[in-house]
């Protein structure tokens, strides 16, 4: 890549690495992320490469990820230049892949965990406890005696019966209360299911009271994968009226969760809402932390899948063909955000054996026996594709490998292979 295609603008975050306070020089022109999509390309195609489909053996060609620990690193420092109050505490949910868990821990950052085995992953890299929120506001009874037993204590609820729960099991727990949002405009709405209503926070904050629990803080969720920044100015002023009602009923709140729903190119925007919102209703002594998922690891990942088989369709008015391509990743896989996630498949080409470039329509399928596993309805590639040919798709970090199924006895498990397009991401890890 030519130095003169890129403009340098600097700017500066600070980084807590190991307890020390390290102030870190970060580029914005993307020239790191220009230089990530190649280096992850390298490695697709150097992988390929090895390959041979008519003679591999099972399983050998199948989907695999590249995980360009870089962008994960990149993220972190676009977050602290951007949104300098709010401690980022990383969705596990979202995509717990051992590497970036190992690198965010490293940068210093919190956790927001939903379950045991989320709880247990953090821990087992040597995370303290203080660091952990158990963010599920309807929790398994169990589950609430292993945090106590490890000392998790920061943990929220949205009920009344959850209060008589964790009095019963973890009396000493750091409470925050999940209040309801507005998500309508969100990609997955939280609010369905989790939150309670303003008309009930007054309630749920005296019986605690009366419990004599702990209730240290307020947290709300705009939805994963939110479109409009205002939602956080909404959310913020009602946090606001919580903590008003907690100090009339004897409690002084110390902590404000943010949630997560934050989206790559909205960021900026959602960011700059955020910050004057807490900067009007919130004191600097207000500790505010944050829950992001998809925004750290949505672009580090990109997925390769091979082309299995192809079916041609004669449309016999114009005499025109489009095919059906079935690759060996489909909804049941890493492509179950096309459901659960509401996403968008974008294919690119990775490998072909045709060198025409005639535009040419498609349709992706996934590898089941399920008519539902499709991947995309219709698109527009370059060439004709056949059998043994590779598609890639980027963006393909949040809520993909996490979710992958067995289905028809296909696997959910597919190899990560990690790059790093980042000197200080390569230093923490090591690489």
């Amino acid at each position: 890549m030519a130095p003169s295609a890129t403009t340098i603008t600097q700017q500066y975050a600070s980084i807590d690495i190991n307890g020390k306070s390290l102030r870190v020089n970060s580029t914005t022109n993307d020239h790191g992320k220009e230089y990530g999509k190649v280096l992850t390309k390298d490695v697709l195609k150097g992988r390929i490469e090895a390959i041979d489909t008519d003679t591999c053996a099972a399983g050998e060609e199948d989907a695999f990820f590249v995980a360009d620990m870089g962008e994960v690193y990149r993220q972190h420092l676009r977050w602290k230049m951007n949104l300098k109050r709010v401690k980022p505490h990383y969705a596990v949910k979202c995509n717990p892949d051992p590497e970036v868990l190992r690198l965010l821990a490293g940068l210093g950052t919190g956790f927001d965990c939903a379950s045991k085995s989320e709880i247990e992953q953090v821990l087992n890299l040597g995370v303290d406890p203080s660091r952990i929120i158990y963010a599920q506001p309807c929790k398994t009874n169990s589950y609430v005696r292993f945090a106590a037993e490890r000392g998790v204590k920061q943990m929220t609820f949205d009920n009344s019966d959850e209060l008589y729960k964790i009095k019963r099991f973890f009396p000493d727990a750091e409470l925050f209360l999940r209040i309801l949002t507005d998500d309508s405009t969100s990609l997955c709405r939280l609010s369905d299911k989790f939150g309670a209503s303003l008309s009930t926070t007054i309630d749920l904050l005296t019986l605690a009271k009366d419990l004599e629990l702990n209730v240290t803080g307020v947290s709300f969720h705009v939805g994963s994968g939110a479109s409009d920044p205002q939602s956080f100015d909404r959310a913020v002023r009602d946090a606001r009226i919580i903590f008003d009602q907690a100090a009339d009923i004897g409690y002084s709140l110390k902590t404000l969760d943010v949630g997560g729903g934050f989206s790559g190119d909205l960021f900026e925007s959602m960011a700059n809402v955020l910050s004057k919102a807490l900067d009007e209703n919130f004191p600097s002594s207000v500790r505010i932390i944050g829950e992001p998922g998809r925004y750290y690891v949505a672009s580090a990942f990109t997925l390769a899948c091979n082309v299995i088989a192809r079916r041609d369709l004669r449309d016999p008015a114009t005499m025109e063909t489009s095919y059906m391509l079935y690759l060996n990743d489909g909804v049941y896989g890493n492509f179950s955000s096309l459901i659960f996630d509401h996403q968008i498949a974008s294919p690119r080409i990775l490998s072909k054996r045709d060198r025409s470039t005639r535009s040419t329509e498609y349709s992706l399928w996934g590898p089941s026996c399920d008519g539902i596993d499709r991947v995309t309805e219709i698109c527009t590639l370059h060439g004709v594709l056949d059998v043994g040919d590779w598609l890639y798709f980027e963006e393909m970090g949040a809520y993909t490998k996490c979710s992958a199924t067995k289905f028809n006895g296909f696997t959910d498990s597919h190899d990560v292979l990690y790059v790093s397009s980042e000197p200080g991401a390569s230093a923490l890890l090591n690489y």
